[in-house]
């Protein structure tokens, strides 16, 4: 690596922290969703957005740079590009298991409310017209 690189190394090496610092909070997000701590998600949420735009803006800022042409030629820059993507795809990887821990949580707990909804009134359940279980709250003798 030589000195007139210095400033993309800068930019490499921060992007790498970012993402760093992205698989962390996606890590934190999952335990989070396990214990369903709301207050924890709506945080990591807001920092996860701030963390991607500053992630968006380097990456953009490295894009323009005047020295990448160059710098591509060179095997340390191969070597970071390489170290980056494989951040970035354990970054998806671990966004991949979040969604699907939600979507999980989200099925069990639609179930749950089904089968409170079932236990509340069984000859008063009916469904919406999108399918979802509701409890018909008309008493019996309405006549219409």
């Amino acid at each position: 690596m030589t000195s007139q690189f210095e400033p993309l190394i800068h930019l490499l090496q921060q992007q790498q922290a970012q993402l760093d610092a992205l698989l962390l909070l996606l890590r934190q997000e999952l335990a989070a969703l396990a214990s369903r701590d709301i207050n924890s998600l709506n945080t990591i949420t807001s920092e996860k957005q701030i963390l991607l735009a500053d992630i968006q803006t380097t990456d953009s800022t490295i894009a323009g740079s005047n020295m990448l042409q160059h710098a591509r030629l060179e095997p340390w820059f191969t070597q970071q590009i390489s170290v980056l993507e494989q951040v970035l795809a354990d970054c998806k990887q671990q966004n991949e298991v979040n969604q699907i821990t939600l979507e999980q949580s989200q099925l069990t707990l639609q179930r749950f409310k089904t089968e409170l909804l079932s236990a509340r009134g069984k000859s008063g359940l009916t469904y919406t017209n999108k399918g979802k279980p509701t409890v018909d709250n008309m008493g019996k003798g309405i006549k219409a």
